[in-house]
């Protein structure tokens, strides 16, 4: 719990401020805790980003997992899949990832945290094709299609403001429905 309460804070500060500009001193400092008290639960700000990138990447998978064993169609859990990974980055984890990224990590961990990225992709790369193969998708590449459904969602974790005019849950709906209908108007 205690572990949490320093990832949590940390991923809040670095959205606030970015990582390069938030110190493990600013981390202590909001928990009113000292410095010393952190490498208790971490070793160094990288491992604390890690940790908290890889955090939002694993709410991410466990919730495509659970759409894929609640069934229906491919387009349904496609666009369970979308509403899992966009709720996801309306959340300090998510935005964490989003906003921060992997640049400041070493090699090791930007290569772990490839790996947990890319498998997300791989799923939503699936339910295209399945969404193809069933008829319920317009023919498509689905790797083009899944970098366009995980850009799009994924831009909302930058601009995205918890206290601004729609709620987190609307705004992931209204752009599945965007990405799900477009926006050209279709005669007949």
């Amino acid at each position: 719990m205690k572990r949490n309460a320093v990832l949590q804070t940390a991923a809040r500060l670095f959205i606030e401020r970015g990582f390069h500009a938030t110190s493990l001193d600013d981390v202590a400092a909001r928990l009113n805790v000292s410095k010393p008290t952190l490498y208790y639960y971490v070793k160094n700000k990288e491992e604390i980003l890690l940790q908290c990138v890889s955090q939002g990447l694993e709410m991410t998978l466990e919730g495509i997992d659970a759409s894929r064993r609640a069934g229906g169609n491919a387009i349904d859990q496609l666009i369970a899949c979308m509403r899992v990974y966009g709720r996801l980055v309306t959340q300090d984890f998510g935005m964490c990832l989003i906003r921060v990224g992997d640049e400041g990590l070493t090699s090791e961990g930007r290569d772990q945290l490839r790996k947990q990225k890319s498998s997300i992709d791989k799923e939503f790369r699936r339910l295209v094709a399945a969404g193809v193969e069933e008829g319920s998708l317009n023919p498509c590449d689905p790797k083009m299609t899944a970098f366009a459904i995980a850009g799009a969602l994924s831009w909302i974790g930058r601009w995205y403001q918890s206290d601004g005019e729609y709620s987190g849950d609307e705004v992931v709906q209204h752009c599945i429905d965007t990405l799900m209908t477009g926006i050209v108007r279709r005669a007949g």
